[in-house]
């Protein structure tokens, strides 16, 4: 027997009747949410080749929105249906797992529900985390060598320090150094790795084949360099500098 009395009976079936009818219609008149349409449809183009990637971008996220908001209402429907067949059957109103009575209140509140409050599959929120998290974790990954005592390849580190020297829509203001005011200074330990040579004068003093005429390359070491140098003299000028001593 439902401990349900025949007025509350009778609401909460009016509530799951209007809901249906709420929502089937919905879909009906939203075709979808625009599922129906396509990105030409929407945008009003023969072609959605020369958009720009922005732009379907934004089409892209907005279609995935409506993928999901469809698949609620979908979901639901199928939940109410299933409501008003216990209903009929003169079941509802009892939990599925425990086979205890589920309170008015839970059911004015979510009259298509099934489940009491204790065995309800969405009464908690999942710790799960996307995988990648692990792969990136820390940093670069399992794509970092630099934890390894005998390895000094060649690993993913690397290979962001080459594609971030052409230069990333980061401000000097987010590096992950200190004091960093200059586009050409913020890539990852830049300015403690030497790439091809031993010495940092190394990489801006270069002669030809036979040792001859010398030239100078005006690269970031070299303005580095230089900014050094001009540093130390002016301590030296000022008489704080080590030449003091």
């Amino acid at each position: 027997m439902s401990h349900l009395n025949k007025q509350q009976l009778s609401e909460l079936k009016s509530e799951l009747e209007a809901a249906r009818q709420e929502i089937s219609a919905r879909l009906e008149e939203k075709e979808h949410y625009g599922l129906r349409g396509s990105l030409r449809d929407n945008t009003s183009e023969l072609s959605a080749i020369d958009n720009h990637p922005g732009d379907v971008g934004s089409e892209m996220f907005e279609r995935g929105k409506d993928l999901a908001l469809n698949e609620h209402d979908e979901l639901r429907l199928t939940r109410i249906d299933g409501a008003l067949e216990r209903i009929e059957a003169g079941t509802y109103g009892f939990c599925e797992t425990c086979g205890q009575p589920i309170g008015f209140d839970r059911l004015q509140a979510v009259p298509e529900t099934s489940y009491c409050k204790e065995h309800s599959p969405q009464s908690f929120v999942s710790a799960s985390r996307p995988v990648e998290e692990q792969f990136l974790a820390p940093p670069f990954g399992r794509t970092s060598l630099d934890e390894l005592q005998d390895q000094n390849g060649f690993d993913g580190e690397d290979a962001w320090q080459i594609v971030e020297s052409f230069g990333t829509s980061n401000t000097p203001a987010l590096a992950e150094d200190n004091e960093i005011d200059d586009y050409n200074d913020m890539e990852i330990e830049a300015s403690g790795e030497l790439d091809g040579f031993v010495e940092p004068y190394e990489s801006f003093v270069a002669t030809d084949i036979y040792g001859q005429n010398a030239c100078f390359y005006r690269n970031g070491v070299y303005r580095k360099h230089m900014k050094a140098t001009r540093h130390l003299e002016s301590e030296d000028s000022l008489g704080t500098g080590s030449n003091k001593y």
